[in-house]
């Protein structure tokens, strides 16, 4: 053994015990503001049924319709990796899982619409009777994963509606067994953070009304006005949106459409990509990092229809927008037609297995100090171990493949996934 090295400091321990009794404010409210992704899975779209016309039936008759699109567009592997451009190495595991997911859970996240997509003349009935179908499916095993409204906005015009429409949804729900676990309201249209506290306080007055635990409700944010992204004061309205909703908020939704047309974009150029939805995703982005809040991208509303010329197209724009927005670091969108689903999850399930052995190559090497090509950080560890999972999570790996490569079973990789809030600093020094 060498000699110890001899340390010698200058400063008296009250120093730094002074220094972080200054701090201990900040402290917290990093806790409070940033307390990191919560560690549940996330889906990787959203699908939007209008309330009048949302059945018992209709995740099954998604699933059946994007089933036939395939059959009667794409019949086999081959033809469908060429629609997309899929290389051979996977074009027959793509195909599978996409055919298999489509049978097994065709919409991971979908949302009754009471808001642009509903026409229904009584809207009482439809919520109440979507609460309804929804509990049977809880019950029965048919739900989708996550499930739950759009309402109307707070805004005067239909504020009334949307505040008496959440409150049937919600109260029917209780009455035909309780808050599934799976629960998503989505709180469109959203201009100014005041709007969010006021849909917090409805939320606040129904746990108390019923006696739930507070904050038992959370819900989305649809960013759909460019005053949602810049405040008339020059801030970031929507990092002071999160804010506003003290804890509930569990994502931001772009509106592609919605926000192209209020800055003016023309019809034929309002789409995912444009620059005016980059930068505002951009935006939503940074605001939401480190809160656990999540970002989710918009839709196309190019639907695979028609000639299989046309559906072909249809498929090629949908899969390179949806891979445009994996790379962005986008892992959920929303999907308009059952024929999107088949490139929905054809580009999600791509986007894995293409990068899967890679990833889990790197954090074995990183978990058990072995070196290699690449020098990764905490930081990157996170980054690798929280794409796996969502690999895993929508049915794109195996979760013995997984472990075969890392290691890890599903624990580790969440903890790597999800570290303390000083854990990635500490373990840099």
């Amino acid at each position: 053994m060498g000699q110890q090295e001899k340390v010698s400091t200058s400063l008296a321990g009250a120093v730094s015990e002074g220094i972080s009794a200054s701090l201990a404010a900040v402290d917290a409210e990093l806790d409070r503001r940033y307390p990191g992704d919560p560690g549940t899975r996330q889906p990787v779209h959203t699908v939007y049924v209008p309330g009048n016309l949302f059945e018992a039936g209709t995740i099954r008759s998604w699933g059946d319709q994007a089933l036939a699109a395939l059959d009667e567009h794409a019949p086999d592997a081959a033809s469908f990796a060429a629609v997309l451009g899929l290389s051979d190495a996977l074009a027959e595991d793509v195909h599978a899982r996409v055919r298999a997911k489509l049978e097994r859970e065709p919409i991971e996240d979908l949302r009754v619409d009471f808001e642009d997509g509903y026409t229904g003349a009584d809207e009482d009935r439809d919520a109440a009777r979507a609460a309804r179908l929804i509990s049977e499916a809880y019950a029965n095993g048919t739900a989708a994963p996550y499930v739950g409204i759009r309402m109307k906005c707070m805004e005067s015009a239909v504020r009334d509606r949307g505040i008496r429409t959440t409150d049937v949804f919600l109260t029917g729900l209780l009455e035909n067994g309780g808050l599934p676990e799976g629960l998503v309201l989505t709180l469109p249209k959203v201009t100014y953070p005041e709007q969010v506290s006021a849909f917090v306080r409805l939320l606040e007055e129904f746990e108390k009304a019923h006696g739930l635990d507070a904050g038992r409700l959370g819900f989305e944010i649809q960013i759909e006005t460019s005053q949602s992204i810049l405040a008339t004061d020059g801030t970031a309205a929507v990092a002071r949106m999160i804010g506003a909703a003290e804890g509930r908020a569990t994502g931001l939704h772009y509106g592609t459409f919605d926000y192209s047309a209020c800055l003016g974009v023309s019809a034929a150029y309002q789409a995912s990509d444009h620059p005016a939805a980059d930068h505002a995703k951009a935006i939503m982005q940074v605001a939401a990092a480190g809160t656990g809040v999540r970002v989710s991208d918009g839709s196309t509303n190019v639907l695979p229809v028609g000639s299989t010329e046309h559906v072909h197209e249809a498929w090629r724009l949908h899969y390179g927008l949806t891979r445009r927005a994996l790379a962005r670091a986008y892992y959920q969108g929303w999907d308009m037609h059952p024929g999107h689903i088949p490139t929905r999850y054809a580009a999600v399930f791509a986007f894995y297995r293409e990068g899967f052995e890679a990833a889990a190559k790197r954090l074995s090497a990183y978990a058990n100090h072995a070196g290699g090509d690449v020098m990764d950080e905490p930081a990157t560890a996170k980054a690798l171990s929280s794409y796996l999972l969502r690999g895993i999570d929508c049915g794109a790996l195996d979760t013995a493949e997984v472990e075969a490569l890392t290691g890890m079973d599903r624990a580790a990789l969440d903890r790597f996934a999800a570290p303390r809030r000083g854990d990635l600093t500490a373990s840099a020094e």
